[in-house]
């Protein structure tokens, strides 16, 4: 049985879509710690991120930075936050979570609610700033 991610990541389950590449998979925590908290993962069911070939977790980790870069030009912060859980779901994924103190990154503070609007609007923010540093960085959240 596919997870969420997996769902997401097929277009079954719409999210808000960061970018893509033909590996890996960013998009908007729809339970969001900040705006702009952002979900990597490997396009490869794997449950366990340390499970992962050192090809795929090296390549999981630079594509989490090309998007934590866009993240940090396009939210105001101090840094971006970086968090490896791995509970929740069974599929390997980072957290990308801006930040100005360590408190932003504490899980058990209440989740941001934001109107669909809201989350699109974010989302091309952090996308369009991609857009200017990746050329070869497929991105779009269109229907997805």
């Amino acid at each position: 049985m596919s997870t969420i991610f997996t769902k997401i990541i097929n277009g079954e389950i719409p999210c808000y879509k960061i970018a893509e590449d033909e590996n890996y998979f960013a998009f908007l925590d729809i339970n969001p710690l900040r705006a702009g908290h952002t979900l990597v993962v490997p396009k490869q069911e794997t449950d366990y991120i340390f499970d992962l070939d050192d090809k795929k977790l090296a390549g999981l980790f630079l594509f989490s930075k090309k998007i934590a870069k866009a993240i940090k030009d396009a939210i105001p912060c101090k840094r971006i936050g970086v968090a490896i859980l791995g509970i929740e779901v069974p599929h390997a994924h980072i957290h990308l979570v801006p930040m100005d103190s360590m408190e932003d990154v504490n899980f058990r503070n209440p989740k941001l609610k934001f109107t669909p609007e809201e989350f699109r609007a974010i989302a091309d923010k952090i996308s369009n700033k991609i857009i200017l540093t990746t050329k070869n960085t497929k991105v779009s959240h269109k229907g997805h």
